[in-house]
């Protein structure tokens, strides 16, 4: 698994979110809070959450310029249970109180993509599916997005546009058909070794991209019927090609769409709608 928190970006993102919170100084910390005070802080979950992004703690205190022992008490990846602490951290009092709500705003966040995406992982448990999410990233947080994505039990589709060819329905509109759009990838794909997968509406452009013999299709907004039907055709034709589901992927969905027989089921939801995990840092009186 990719070590996100070594990435120079995401130290960038890490320095420009103290920035915006911090300022020119924490006016009430500095107001009230003598700078030599020594505290003991906590990390608690206010619900059961899958863990992710505790990392990030470290490297908010390094960017901070502030020493802090941190202690990370659970293993990314882990069920936390609603009241559990999940790291404590020594330190300035004034420096832990200055990142409180940058380091609070970066873990709500992963956890709950990675809480997220273990309830999908959970849903298809069983099948051959595996749940996969998209770009539909907040701009500068990609690299941790995806992380909370494979640290919840999913996989990584495309990172950016420079991973691999995905024809999607605007690429069709504008190249003049799949059929088209295809031959025209072949012959513009920077080496032959780079996949060509295509977005398929209907069981035609299934057809078309069966011809075409593509690597992979995505089975786009597809009933289950329609799907299953488009599955069948695929493997038949191209025993080895990969194919995906995409489109209006719930919960409740999940599990009929990957008994379809489908290789992968991207959601975007996991990384544009998950639900910031309700956690919290205490401060120890005294």
């Amino acid at each position: 698994m990719t070590d996100p928190f070594r990435d120079p970006r995401v130290r960038a993102l890490v320095r420009l979110a103290l920035a915006e919170d911090v300022g020119r100084g924490d006016a009430t910390t500095i107001a009230i809070i003598p700078p030599a005070r020594q505290a003991r802080a906590r990390i608690e979950a206010r619900e059961a959450v899958i863990v992710a992004g505790l990392p990030i703690a470290p490297v908010l205190f390094e960017e901070h310029r502030a020493e802090a022992e941190i202690d990370i008490e659970v293993i990314e990846g882990e069920r936390a249970a609603k009241g559990a602490t999940l790291a404590s951290i020594d330190g300035s009092a004034s420096s832990i109180l200055e990142v409180e709500r940058t380091l609070l705003n970066f873990l709500q966040r992963m956890c709950g993509i990675a809480t997220l995406t273990r309830r999908y992982v959970e849903a298809i448990r069983g099948t051959t599916a595996r749940i996969v999410d998209t770009r539909k990233t907040i701009p500068g947080w990609r690299a941790l997005d995806k992380y909370a994505v494979r640290v919840g039990g999913g996989t990584n589709h495309r990172f950016g546009l420079d991973d691999g060819i995905l024809i999607k329905d605007n690429h069709l509109a504008a190249a003049g058909g799949v059929a088209r759009a295809i031959e025209r990838a072949r012959c513009g794909a920077p080496h032959h070794l780079m996949r060509i997968e295509v977005e398929c509406e209907t069981l035609e452009d299934v057809a078309q991209a069966i011809a075409g013999r593509v690597d992979a299709i995505l089975l786009d907004n597809m009933d289950l019927d329609t799907m299953r039907e488009a599955v069948r055709r695929a493997r038949a034709a191209i025993p080895a090609i990969v194919i995906e589901a995409s489109g209006g992927i719930t919960l409740e969905r999940a599990r009929p769409v990957a008994e379809t027989g489908v290789d992968l089921i991207s959601v975007g939801a996991l990384t544009h709608s998950a639900p910031a995990a309700d956690l919290s840092l205490e401060l120890e009186p005294g």
